[in-house]
């Protein structure tokens, strides 16, 4: 998706995150509690739990409320018992959907899914079925407004912490790297003062699919409001062309 594109996106999930900033919070807690669990809960030697710090801090999470959530997961260890995982399908014309979701009860997680799909006139496909039409990528959004460096010093900033690419849109600057070296990329323009509008480990389309039917359009969105709207579901990537 182009820089301007995903940062008219994250405003606007922005703009309705704030209105239900409890739901997120929640959801971020959950990341919070499997990453201690399986890594501790120092997130200098846990890369998981760094990138969902990066990410809570990135949804303006308060400190403390991070902070209570990471002490509580780590003395709650053996009662954490949220689990990962993902389902593929097909919206209206064939658009690809991927979704992540972290639950506590698969069974419930894959009949609200399902019925998700369903209702919009979609289907779940097996496991691989569209994936291999997006690249897994750490995405870094940045506001050309909050920015005060230079694109180019901007640029060159993130390209020597180990970014694979670097563009420029009207109002925005996108970052892109291999999953791998997104905390330390990530960690440099933290260090530098750059304010992240979006940092995170995301799956890119390798294509776009443009929607012309009205129909199909309100399909598509039915599935994906119902998708936002499950408690359990983390995060949804399409290649829809909005």
């Amino acid at each position: 998706m182009s820089g301007h594109s995903k940062f008219a996106n994250i405003k606007h999930k922005k703009e309705r995150n704030d209105a239900a900033k409890g739901k997120i919070f929640t959801i971020i807690g959950r990341e919070i509690a499997v990453a201690v669990k399986e890594g501790g809960p120092d997130p200098a030697n846990n890369f998981k739990l760094a990138a969902v710090i990066a990410k809570a801090k990135s949804n303006n999470m308060p400190n403390d409320t991070i902070e209570r959530g990471i002490k509580k997961a780590a003395g709650d260890v053996g009662n954490v018992n949220y689990e990962y995982v993902t389902y593929e399908g097909y919206g209206p014309n064939g658009i690809a959907i991927i979704v992540d979701a972290l639950t506590d009860n698969k069974n419930r997680t894959a009949a609200n899914v399902r019925s998700a799909f369903t209702k919009g006139q979609g289907n779940i496909g097996t496991p691989g079925c569209v994936s291999f039409m997006f690249d897994k990528k750490g995405q870094i959004i940045i506001d050309r407004e909050e920015c005060d460096m230079e694109a180019d010093d901007l640029m060159m900033t993130a390209l020597d912490a180990g970014a694979e690419d670097f563009s420029e849109e009207e109002e925005s600057f996108e970052v892109l790297t291999n999953p791998d070296q997104f905390e330390e990329v990530r960690k440099a323009l933290e260090e530098a003062g750059i304010p992240m509008m979006s940092a995170e480990v995301t799956m890119i389309p390798q294509n776009y699919v443009a929607l012309t039917e009205e129909n199909a359009v309100k399909n598509l969105q039915r599935i994906l409001d119902l998708l936002e709207d499950d408690d359990d579901v983390q995060a949804v990537y399409h290649n829809w062309d909005e």
